[in-house]
């Protein structure tokens, strides 16, 4: 039903914007079919055998935490529709569990809107490498890092014993996988650093990482953490999306 819904409304577009238009038709026109049992992402190991499963995925070699990597992921065309969007919808970033600091997230976010034909294909893109059941996913959101701006260390699941818990996982529960997509390559810094294991991925356009936030006992996994490094020059732009225990919405 996801994908006929989609495809029906990719197919219904008119023909003005036709370079975007087509990208999307593109990405859409053979899926993998996404797998039906793999729900909410935990317990992960089908996910992991599924994400393995595909041609050139990368998967850093740490006990600690289970992150993909995945050249390529999107073209060109499909990035720079979305930096458009972006740019276009932007606000200052926020924080859950607000410790007082307020240079820890500097950046700026935008909600994409999943009716858009562009955002139905990236959004396809992913339920299609990851296999996770598109009910369980918050909508794509889109991230810019001007020159200085950052985001500290922290971890994607929220913190039951934070303040904020109950606000945004009462309904949803936690943040099970993330998938985070580099849109461009900024002129200098901009990575992103997963602390515990001491891994630094470069931003690449395109490029995708896919990762568990959650223990093997379902709870949240602190080697997660990760820091969204300062940009020394240029602008970064990445696109986010997160997997939740139960349904979204």
């Amino acid at each position: 039903m996801f994908w006929a819904s989609v495809w029906r409304f990719a197919s219904a577009l008119a023909p003005a914007n036709a370079i975007w238009q087509n990208a999307a038709m593109a990405s859409l026109a053979n899926p993998a079919p996404p797998p039906e049992t793999f729900g909410s992402g935990y317990p992960s190991e089908p996910v992991v055998a599924f994400i393995q499963s595909h041609a050139n995925v990368q998967k850093v070699p740490n006990p600690k935490l289970t992150l993909f990597l995945k050249r390529d992921f999107l073209e060109p065309e499909l990035c720079a529709a979305l930096i458009d969007m972006i740019d276009a919808k932007r606000r200052p970033s926020t924080v859950s569990d607000y410790n007082g600091d307020a240079s820890f997230r500097t950046s700026e976010t935008c909600d994409l809107d999943k009716s858009d034909p562009i955002v139905a294909a990236v959004e396809a893109r992913i339920i299609a490498f990851t296999g996770l059941d598109p009910a369980h996913g918050e909508p794509i959101q889109g991230q810019r890092y001007a020159v200085g701006q950052e985001f500290k260390a922290h971890t994607d699941y929220f913190d039951p014993r934070g303040q904020d818990f109950q606000k945004y996982c009462s309904i949803a529960g936690n943040r099970t996988w993330t998938a985070m997509i580099y849109l461009n390559e900024p002129g200098a810094g901009g990575a992103t650093r997963f602390k515990a294991v001491n891994k630094i991925v470069q931003p690449e356009a395109g490029k995708l990482l896919a990762w568990n936030n959650l223990r093997p006992d379902g709870s949240g996994n602190p080697s997660t953490i990760h820091h969204g490094m300062k940009v020394r020059e240029g602008t970064k732009y990445v696109i986010t999306k997160w997997f939740r225990e139960r349904p979204w919405g």
